[in-house]
């Protein structure tokens, strides 16, 4: 029989889950976050998951809070036999976890317990980690602690960004959530590997303060951060001068030893090869940016526009 789903989640990471406890079960309700403003209007603005719900003809609930009696009161009376989590983006109080008969299921965007909390994605890249996957874990008290029903993983290639690989880990999330669903549906019961302490790391929020290059520091680590923050919050640089967002680089061996005699943050050479900047270690060469209130253009349409750069 198809299990009682309650959805709860918020961003697109979320959606292909959503439509995999569709199509796997009878979804009852979905919860996502209250609308918010966004867009230059700062117009209240329905989170990708709720658009998902109202076009499926779910109804939408949108606590501020699952704290409190009322709230718990009214999933109490939906009678889900399952609660399947998806970056939802509120708490679920220790009360709440066992509401559904068979508890609460999450989906996390990696290999647990490495990198458990909200960033992992990004943090996975910036850490120069070559692997990750998602993990369908049963819920408990703890922050992404509790025991892992199922996984799956992805090798982390070099032109990863953080777009790429969360779009790969929302699409496997789901295929792990809907193999999780059907083996219910046909009387397994999943057994549950608790996580070991040990490599357990924590993916700390992504703040836009990270998001200016340091060229102190290796430019290996700096090509990290231009991927990892694509498509947020972008990484920035100066520029000769100029503070630019960076959509694309690389980093280079300082090779010819041009990059070793400048400073951090001087330009090694420009053109249409792209923007050479001089790291603490190596160079960083950049190959798309925007100019503020501009696209975004290839480095050598930059570098026609401030020839000045040029060194070739």
């Amino acid at each position: 029989m198809r299990p009682r789903l309650v959805f709860a989640g918020t961003p697109d990471f979320a959606v292909p889950g959503l439509h995999a406890c569709i199509e796997n079960g009878d979804v009852v309700a979905v919860y996502t976050q209250p609308d918010r403003p966004a867009g230059r209007g700062r117009r209240l603005t329905a989170s990708p998951v709720k658009q998902a719900a109202v076009a499926a003809g779910i109804p939408v609930e949108q606590p501020v809070s699952l704290k409190s009696a009322q709230a718990q009161a009214r999933l109490r009376a939906l009678a889900p036999d399952l609660m399947v989590v998806i970056a939802y983006g509120l708490i679920l109080p220790r009360k709440l976890l066992a509401i559904p008969r068979l508890g609460c299921w999450n989906v996390h965007a990696s290999l647990l317990p490495r990198w458990r909390g909200a960033a992992p994605i990004q943090r996975a890249i910036l850490a120069g980690d070559t692997e990750t996957g998602v993990c369908l874990m049963q819920m408990d008290a703890g922050l992404d602690t509790g025991p892992v029903l199922l996984s799956a993983s992805t090798s982390i290639a070099a032109d990863d960004t953080g777009g790429s690989v969360h779009d790969r880990l929302a699409r496997m999330g789901a295929r792990v959530l809907a193999d999780g669903l059907r083996r219910i549906i046909d009387g397994e019961v999943l057994q549950a590997t608790p996580q070991p302490e040990a490599g357990a790391t924590y993916a700390g929020k992504l703040d836009k303060a990270e998001a200016m290059l340091d060229f102190s520091r290796p430019a290996i680590e700096l090509g990290r951060k231009v991927r990892a923050f694509d498509p947020w919050p972008v990484a920035e640089a100066d520029v000769a001068g100029e503070r630019v967002r960076v959509w694309g680089a690389e980093s280079r061996d300082a090779g010819t030893g041009a990059g070793d005699s400048r400073k951090p943050g001087e330009i090694v050479a420009a053109g249409r090869h792209g923007i050479d900047v001089a790291c603490g270690e190596g160079v960083l060469r950049i190959l798309k940016l925007q100019r503020a209130g501009g696209r975004v253009i290839d480095a050598a349409d930059y570098v026609n526009a401030r020839p000045e750069l040029r060194t070739a």
